[in-house]
C-alpha cells in the first residue's frame, strides 16, 4: 500500500568512481517500490559519512559494485509505503534509517529510499530528524565499540578522537552505560569543544606526554579503548591499557601496521576490528534499540556542522573529506 503515488523522484547518483564534483549527478530517477518485508521512506535528511565519500572516490581501488549508486546509508524521514508482510500501520511513522546503501545500490540521497523494515527504526517524538539522520553508521559502530565485550558499568573507557562522529557517540554511550570516560583530541586548542558532561576527562595528544596524562587519570590502566586510528595510536594504547583490556578499532590510516606486541601480549589485550557494514543483524538491532533508548532519554546529542541542499551534494562530500567540524547532512526536498 502506498500513500504517495509518485512515479519519479529527485535523487543524486554516480555511475563511475571519482571526485565528487566530477561524478555526482542530481536529477530525476524512477521512484522505488517496496518489496516483501520492506518499507519505503520519504527522506527529510540524509546523513553523509566518510564511508560514503570513500565508496564514491574508489578508496583502495574499489570498483563500482552496481551500474548506478545513490549514495548514503543514513537518514531520517517518514514511511510512506510498505511491502507485503509489513504492518500497514507503519505508514506515516517517523523513522531513522541505517544501512540503506550497505550491499545495496540505492541509498538515502533521494526523496525516497527502500530498506528492509528492521532498518527503519521508530524515531521518538522528542528526538529531532537531525539526530536521527546522524545515528546510523556512526552510532552502530560506536555501540559495537563500547558494548561488544559486555557492559561497561564501573569501567574506564578511553575514546580516541572524541570529537569525531563515532567517538562522540561512543563517549555518550559509554557514559550512558555507567563508564568513566576519558577522551582524546588532536590539539590542545580542541579541548574547549569537548562536552564535559559526557567526557569529564579529556587529553590533548599534542602535549609532551599524553600517555602519562591518561595514566594520571587511570593509574591502573583503561579497560576499553575506542580507537579511531590504530596505525597512529598503537604505542599509546599499549602504554595505557589495563590487564584484559579491549581495543576496539574501526579505522587505520595504513592497511598494514606495526603494533607493540609484547606490551599487548603481557596485558592480555583483546584487539577487536569493527567493519560496520558487516556486523550481524542481531548486533545491529541491539545497537538500534539502545541508540533509540539513549536518544529518547536525552543521553545522546549530535553536533551538526552543516545542512546542505541536495543540489549541493558534491560540496557536502567535499566538506566531509576535509574534516569539517560537526556532522554534514543533506536536506531532501519534499
Amino acid at each position: 500500500m502506498t500513500a504517495d503515488r509518485r512515479t519519479t523522484m529527485a535523487a543524486a547518483w554516480y555511475d563511475r568512481k571519482g571526485p565528487a564534483a566530477e561524478v555526482l549527478r542530481v536529477g530525476e530517477l524512477p521512484a522505488p517500490c517496496p518489496s516483501g518485508g520492506e518499507v519505503r521512506v520519504a527522506v527529510s535528511l540524509s546523513g553523509v559519512n566518510p564511508g560514503d565519500t570513500k565508496k564514491r572516490e574508489g578508496w583502495r581501488g574499489s570498483r563500482m559494485p552496481y551500474p548506478r549508486v545513490i549514495p548514503h546509508s543514513d537518514a531520517a524521514g517518514v514511511i510512506d509505503a510498505v511491502g507485503t508482510g509489513v504492518d500497514q500501520a507503519r505508514i506515516g511513522e517517523r523513522v531513522w534509517v541505517f544501512g540503506a546503501q550497505s550491499y545495496r545500490p540505492f541509498g538515502t540521497a533521494a526523496q525516497l529510499t527502500v530498506v528492509p523494515e528492521a532498518q527503519a527504526v521508530p524515531l521518538p517524538e522528542l528526538v529531532s530528524d537531525e539526530t536521527g539522520a546522524a545515528l546510523g553508521i556512526p552510532g552502530i559502530t560506536a555501540h559495537r565499540a563500547v558494548f561488544s565485550d559486555g557492559p561497561v558499568t564501573g569501567k574506564i573507557v578511553l575514546v580516541q578522537g572524541v570529537l569525531g562522529a563515532v567517538g562522540s557517540l561512543a563517549a555518550q554511550l559509554a557514559r550512558w552505560g555507567g563508564a568513566t570516560v576519558i577522551g582524546t583530541v588532536t590539539r590542545a586548542a580542541d579541548l574547549a569543544q569537548v562536552d564535559r558532561l559526557a567526557v569529564p576527562h579529556a587529553v590533548a595528544l599534542d602535549q609532551a606526554d599524553p600517555a602519562a596524562a591518561i595514566r594520571d587519570l587511570a593509574p591502573t590502566g583503561v579497560d576499553r579503548i575506542v580507537e579511531v586510528a590504530l596505525s597512529d595510536n598503537g604505542d599509546l594504547d599499549a602504554s595505557v591499557v589495563a590487564n584484559d583490556a579491549v581495543i576496539a578499532t574501526y579505522f587505520s590510516r595504513a592497511d598494514r601496521i606495526d603494533l607493540p606486541f609484547s606490551p599487548l601480549l603481557f596485558a592480555n589485550v583483546t584487539l577487536r576490528l569493527l567493519g560496520s557494514d558487516d556486523f550481524s543483524s542481531q548486533a545491529k538491532q541491539q545497537a538500534a534499540r539502545d541508540l533509540t533508548a539513549a536518544a529518547a532519554a536525552g543521553a545522546l546529542s549530535v553536533r551538526v556542522g552543516a545542512i546542505l541542499p541536495l543540489a549541493d551534494i558534491a560540496a557536502a562530500h567535499n566538506r566531509v573529506d576535509a574534516g569539517g567540524g560537526g556532522r554534514t547532512l543533506i536536506r531532501i526536498p519534499d
